[in-house]
């Protein structure tokens, strides 16, 4: 079976903030050749590290978002390296970078400048507020992406600052955003024959993150914030996340046409324990929770009821009576070692084991981001430094030993 994308190489350039763009063209079967400065990408001190052992050829941020490519190293800001980038283009596809605006212009290797040697070339450039505009120079963290994006502001307690997320989203975000970009443009010059570039902003792709709120704000002007375990929405702080007896579980009470999910767990506990106390008198299919107060809600006692009765319950017994009642918006919350063990994903046979020979393991990874009948998608270890130097550098562009070497020892590759 071959791989949607086996004919096309690209070549990766980006930091961080674009390392899961190439991933993603390289589990499609591209030819993704990461090129690093002389050395290895600074993305390589990013924690944590396997094993806890801080050396660049063990980062596990690195391992994780930088499968299936080719590694080699590169100093694109000398004469030589500029002319070996230019040589590698002109056998490329696809160029992805995420460096600041200008940047790139100011070497020479300005995408209208590449699009010249190679003219079906598509270039995504990823940055954190687009190329142009009045934020265009501007540098980003995560966060600052995060809360210019409008993220931010619907984490952590409404009477506290907000709270980031743990793994970097705006980055991935942006990354996704720009692999989609670049298969479009792709589909576009199968038609045209003309490449084009990609202008991803990491702040667009955050704020495109939320598709719910600027809805909710248009038709009801309030915004949905997290509160801990409970979220408001309206004029109502409703508790989301509930304790069982290992764990935690996701349920929200309802009003209305969804009401068959308060119903059904109502039914479960009259079943289980002889009565619902207070929730046996609620008409659920004519609550409306927009016109209830919040001094009325937290005085119904119904969450107290459902606290009760969910804290005597496994995750795994919930999960089964909720399918079996058909209470849709009922399960637990997954740790991170219960997904490992879930039998869905085992059956799918979604989890890969990749080994890595000098960490003297196997790393087990996520596998393909989606399922093909005829094509593959597949995902393949991270290179270390320079790992595939000699393969790209003499076996393909034909450099002697004595002309690699002496590249090596000016600091070039």
């Amino acid at each position: 079976m071959e791989s949607s994308l086996s004919e096309y190489r690209v070549l990766d350039l980006t930091d961080e903030k674009g390392y899961f763009c190439g991933k993603i063209l390289g589990d499609l079967g591209a030819d993704v050749i990461k090129i690093e400065r002389p050395g290895g990408d600074l993305g390589r001190r990013i924690g944590p590290f396997y094993k806890n052992e801080c050396h660049p050829e063990k980062n596990l941020f690195w391992l994780t978002y930088n499968t299936s490519k080719r590694g080699i190293t590169l100093n694109i800001e000398t004469a030589d390296g500029k002319a070996i980038f230019s040589e590698l283009l002109r056998r490329s596809d696809f160029v992805i970078e995420s460096f600041p605006p200008g940047y790139l212009s100011r070497l020479g290797l300005s995408y209208e400048e590449m699009r010249r040697i190679n003219s079906r070339l598509i270039w995504v450039s990823i940055s954190p507020f687009g190329q142009e505009g009045p934020y265009s120079s501007f540098k980003t963290s995560d966060l600052v992406s995060m809360a210019m994006g409008g993220l931010l502001y619907i984490t952590g307690y409404p009477e506290r600052p907000p709270v980031r997320i743990g793994v970097p989203q705006s980055y991935l975000l942006a990354a996704s955003h720009g692999a989609a970009g670049a298969l479009i443009a792709h589909y576009y010059r199968g038609k045209s024959g003309v490449g084009q570039q990609v202008d991803v902003s990491i702040q667009e792709a955050v704020t495109r993150a939320l598709f719910l709120e600027p809805l909710f704000w248009d038709i009801e002007k309030f915004v949905i914030r997290r509160d801990g375990h409970y979220i408001k929405r309206y004029k109502l702080r409703q508790r989301e996340l509930w304790e069982c007896k290992d764990g935690l579980v996701f349920f929200r009470i309802f009003g209305g046409p969804t009401a068959r999910r308060n119903k059904g767990l109502v039914e479960w506990m009259k079943e289980e324990e002889g009565n619902a106390g207070v929730l046996e008198s609620v008409n659920w299919d004519s609550l409306n929770l927009s016109g209830v107060s919040q001094e009325e809600y937290d005085n119904s006692g119904w969450e107290e009821e459902i606290g009760k009765f969910l804290k005597k319950q496994t995750g795994e017994k919930i999960k089964i009576e909720a399918m079996k009642r058909n209470i849709i918006a009922l399960f637990p919350c997954h740790t991170c070692q219960e997904i490992l063990k879930d039998e869905q994903l085992a059956q799918r046979n979604y989890w890969v084991d990749i080994e890595y020979p000098y960490l003297g393991a196997a790393i087990r990874y996520p596998g393909a981001f989606c399922k093909m009948d005829l094509t593959l998608c597949r995902i393949g270890p991270a290179p270390k430094i320079g790992e595939h130097n000699r393969e790209i550098y003499i076996q393909e562009l034909g450099m002697s030993d004595t002309e690699y070497n002496t590249l090596v020892q000016g600091g070039i590759v």
